[in-house]
């Protein structure tokens, strides 16, 4: 009676089925060197950014109009002084304090026209843009109480304008304080490290007492990626519009908008909306001018940068099931794969991602995407082919990576419903590898004589 002998554990699928589990596990590792590696280009394109930025002027944020006042404010000591006669005698010392009393605009309004544009640098790019920008509004009238509490000093009366940086005005600004042109100059910092624009207001007090409180401005300015606004009116409204298709708004007011080929978005700011005085003395502490920022952003809302970045998550996926199918055509055909096979189909899906790198760099992802595909099934089904020599086989193979592929392009192109169409697509193929391996019998597999099998080097 002739007897076969038990088939070695190391032999059995079950074996296997570990090896290839842990094979996906080591194959995580060069996934997160490609995570690593995007993150690495994409601070790389961020450094390159900034350097041209900076040659041609950083994102933009405007503060003010401010007015600001000197006053002088009389101070009385009492001090005691030692005659002649070595007697002790009080007397009063009077001395005068400068302070400068600022005031924010009644009505501000800011129109700005953007004209943004794409500029290359070797494989990088960032987004500038030229403006121009009207200002115009109101400041209230002081009551007669403050005019005599202060001693004002209303020949020193100048308005302030804040800009982050100042390199970014292209022509001459003209300001006018009621019908009075103003002249400008660069002065110090206050909010945020703005630069400010100095205007000297000669005439002020007649300007007050006629009440012709009116001012208005026009400026040319460059930036790149965003420009933002401090509604420091009492009453800010701000319109801005621009020939851009994707506008992401920033800061902590929503405006009301319409997107096209080009953008509109209006904000209408009062002031118990945000937590800015009317009227300080002296120093302030603008910290609180930070929580009442807001504006455009001109950045792309999606680069290839991102994209790379998502789509190497999916690796883990690919291998997976790419592994899958081959585990299934070893127990179907009792076709033996060894596992550095199994090991060179996972290293050449994890050069897919390097693939795509490096050529959505060089040009548009989605013509990469195509480029490193094709690439990658074409490696593995040739090479596949040469382990199953059987078209049928490695045809499923094929089609079940491209499937896949453009699975993951579809995922990659939505923002709002890539979250849900990738769970219900990864449910899917649970769904389907459920429903092939539901006849298999693993018991049955285990038991066969290994010397049916042929194994494949």
């Amino acid at each position: 009676m002739e007897t076969t002998k038990p088939k070695k554990f190391t032999q059995s699928f079950t074996f296997k089925g570990f090896t290839v589990g842990i094979l996906v596990l080591l194959l995580l590792v060069p996934q997160n060197m490609i995570l690593n590696l995007i993150d690495e280009r994409k601070d790389r394109s961020q450094e390159t950014v900034e350097a041209i930025n900076n040659k041609w002027s950083d994102s933009q944020t405007l503060c003010g109009p401010v007015l600001s006042i000197p006053f002088l404010q009389m101070k009385t000591e009492t001090e005691t002084v030692e005659t002649k006669e070595n007697k002790k005698e009080k007397r009063e010392k009077i001395t005068y304090e400068s302070h400068t009393l600022h005031i924010t605009p009644e009505q501000l309004n800011i129109k700005t026209q953007l004209f943004p544009e794409e500029k290359h640098y070797g494989i990088y790019k960032t987004i500038l843009y030229k403006s121009d920008i009207d200002i115009s509004g109101t400041f209230g009238k002081l009551s007669d109480e403050d005019t005599a509490k202060y001693n004002f000093l209303w020949e020193k009366a100048y308005m302030t304008l804040g800009l982050s940086d100042l390199k970014g005005v292209s022509s001459r600004i003209d300001f006018t304080f009621g019908n009075l042109p103003l002249d400008v100059e660069a002065g110090g910092s206050y909010y945020n490290n703005e630069k400010q624009l100095i205007m000297a207001i000669p005439g002020l007090k007649g300007s007050f007492e006629k009440g012709t409180l009116t001012f208005q401005g026009k400026i040319s300015l460059n930036g790149s990626s965003s420009i933002g606004f401090i509604p420091i009116g009492k009453n800010t409204q701000v319109e801005v519009a621009g020939d851009w298709k994707s506008p992401g708004f920033i800061g902590n007011f929503s405006p009301d908008s319409h997107i096209g080929e080009s953008f509109t978005a209006n904000w209408n700011i009062l002031h118990f909306n945000r937590n800015i005085p009317e009227v300080w003395l002296d120093e302030y502490s603008y910290d609180s001018f930070h929580d009442s920022y807001f504006g455009v952003n001109l950045v792309n809302t999606v680069d290839h940068y991102q994209q790379n970045t998502r789509s190497a998550k999916y690796a883990l996926m690919f291998i997976a099931l790419t592994f899958v199918v081959f585990f299934f055509v070893e127990i179907l055909t009792g076709r033996k794969i060894h596992p550095l096979q199994y090991l060179l189909v996972g290293i050449a899906l994890i050069l897919f991602y390097s693939l795509l790198l490096s050529i959505s760099e060089q040009i548009n992802f989605a013509v990469a995407y195509l480029i490193a595909s094709a690439a990658t099934i074409g490696l593995i089904t040739a090479y596949t082919y040469s382990i199953f020599k059987n078209r049928t086989q490695t045809g499923i193979l094929a089609s079940l990576l491209g499937g896949l592929y453009i699975f993951l392009f579809v995922i990659l192109q939505l923002e709002d419903v890539a979250l849900l169409i990738g769970s219900i697509g990864l449910f899917v193929i649970l769904g389907v590898i459920m429903f092939v391996s539901r006849k298999i019998n693993f018991y049955k597999q285990e038991d066969t004589n290994p010397a049916k099998n042929k194994e494949i080097s």
